[in-house]
């Protein structure tokens, strides 16, 4: 399950950068500051994950 969940957090990362960006190149406020909050929970998920891993070795 871990494994997943390191995956889902990579995929939220690059889904957020990518509606990042999108929203910048097209001048859509919200849609940039919702990637930047996408990519934010992918950084959380990921550390998070990263604790556990810590803990289990």
């Amino acid at each position: 399950m871990a494994e997943n969940q390191k995956a889902q957090a990579k995929t939220e990362q690059a889904k957020g950068k990518t509606k990042e960006t999108v929203g910048r190149t097209i001048g859509n406020e919200r849609m940039e500051a919702e990637g930047r909050m996408e990519q934010s929970r992918g950084d959380a998920r990921e550390a998070k994950e990263k604790t556990k891993d810590a803990f289990r070795h």
